[in-house]
């Protein structure tokens, strides 16, 4: 029956059902309020010229190149932090992120014609972020195993962008986005089998809120990524 008692966790199959829907819907919305906020600082900041040259006109550009990182390496500390800090250290990345993304819309602002690619490339993110993660929610299949390789493309694709920052190449920066948008979209389905596993090993209810937001940060980096990859091929093809 599908609403046989477990005995181990007290629930109902249907009531794990429901709780992991009303679980992963949390993520999404949580990782949809992240890429929101990006979207629009990008858009703020990128359109306004005077905002635009005091953050992002000088050196201290890099700062908010790396403030994501530095925030996520001592500031988002699921473990140990509350949900409310949790949020707020999220909220606080997507803002920066979208800080220096602006570049994009300050762009576009000169060239009219990169808005249709950026909303292309949007919109292919979407579709492509909506049926990996579906995938990921509903495969029977263990992708436990697809781990290290995922990674060690994450890796190379790191380390190929700083060589690229010296040859600049055109050619090479193309190979590194498709090497990334397959990593990525890897990583996508990984990280959503893992989400739902880790609901179904029965964590306690207090544990669930920050754990939400963990997986929103992970969902959330990676449709950056698969963003910022994809809209990167669009613009080189038309170059070509």
């Amino acid at each position: 029956m599908n609403d046989r008692y477990d005995m181990a966790t007290g629930r109902t199959r249907a009531d794990v059902d429901e709780g992991l829907r009303d679980y992963m819907n949390g993520i999404y919305a949580r990782m949809a309020g992240g890429v929101l906020i990006t979207a629009v600082m990008a858009f703020a900041v990128g359109t306004t010229p005077a905002l635009f040259k005091m953050l992002m006109g000088g050196p201290q550009a890099y700062l908010f190149i790396f403030a994501p990182v530095l925030v996520q390496w001592f500031g988002f500390r699921p473990e140990r932090m509350k949900e409310s800090q949790l949020q707020g250290a999220f909220f606080l990345i997507s803002a920066l992120y979208g800080i220096s993304f602006s570049s994009i819309a300050f762009m576009a602002t000169a060239n009219p014609a990169m808005i249709y690619d950026v909303a292309r490339a949007f919109f292919i993110t979407v579709s492509m972020f909506a049926g990996l993660s579906l995938y990921g929610y509903t495969t029977k299949r263990d992708l436990s195993g697809m781990s290290q390789f995922i990674f060690m493309a994450i890796l190379g694709v790191f380390v190929m962008g700083i060589i690229n920052l010296f040859v600049q190449s055109s050619g090479f920066s193309i190979l590194i986005s498709l090497i990334a948008i397959a990593a990525f979209s890897g990583l996508t389905v990984w990280e959503t089998q893992q989400l739902k596993q880790m609901y179904m090993a029965n964590r306690h209810a207090s544990s669930l809120g920050r754990m939400a937001w963990a997986g929103a940060y992970t969902l959330y980096l990676s449709f950056i990524a698969l963003f910022m990859h994809i809209l990167n091929l669009l613009m080189a093809s038309n170059r070509n």
